[in-house]
């Protein structure tokens, strides 16, 4: 039993199958956050909020981004040699336009939610496109700016085939917890989850097909 199971006693069997890729909904439609989104306090003052089901009509959205988006391989250097990083990416700072008008509209909801807890809006939006299995992210937390040393907030929008996310504490002193997330979820990492607990998408050998991250961030936080 996975923990989204045990702390909020949601199915992940059922979450997977409302957020199929069969979504029927033509448009996508964000859904309430308020009493939706369920809380789990985590250690040394992080926390995720989780809201399943958030976007319905997902499917649509997820073929538009794959095919608007300008994705970017990159490369990194690993061990004294170059190696191409494990997924496609794009990056859009608050000054840029974004490739559809929906991600602003979802960005400035979760700005109204959140905004007497995080005191600021969301500015930014990255993409990471995981084509299949073999696409992952390694673990990490968004410490490039504030990140590093202010508590903030990561939303997360999956769309597509379901994958796991998986938390740990930074300094390793407890154990990692799975969160099977499926298309159109929703969840966001706050408090000082960013700092004091990693994240990551490992490879799969049992993905059913492609997925997009959408991360709504901040401004300062990478």
């Amino acid at each position: 039993m996975c923990l989204l199971e045990l702390v909020f006693g949601i199915s992940v069997g059922r979450m997977m199958l409302q957020g199929s890729l069969f979504d029927l909904a033509d448009e996508p439609r964000p859904g309430e956050l308020g009493p939706a989104v369920r809380r789990a306090e985590l250690a040394h003052g992080a926390w995720i909020d989780v809201r399943p089901g958030w976007l319905s009509g997902a499917a649509s959205l997820f073929e538009e981004l794959e095919s608007a988006v300008p994705w970017q391989a990159e490369e990194r250097v690993m061990y004294e040699r170059v190696v191409a990083v494990p997924r496609l990416t794009r990056y859009y700072g608050e000054n840029e336009r974004l490739p559809l008008p929906v991600l602003a509209d979802l960005r400035d909801r979760l700005s109204a939610h959140y905004a007497a807890e995080l005191g600021e809006p969301f500015r930014t939006v990255g993409l990471c496109y995981y084509r299949d299995g073999r696409d992952s992210v390694a673990w990490h937390g968004d410490r490039i700016g504030r990140g590093k040393t202010e508590d903030t907030m990561v939303a997360l929008l999956v769309l597509g085939a379901p994958r796991p996310l998986l938390l740990r504490p930074a300094d390793h002193s407890g154990p990692t917890l799975r969160h099977d997330l499926a298309h159109g979820d929703l969840l966001v990492m706050g408090g000082s989850c960013q700092r004091t607990w990693e994240h990551a998408v490992p490879k799969s050998a049992h993905a059913s097909g492609p997925r997009i991250s959408v991360q709504f961030r901040p401004r300062g936080v990478r």
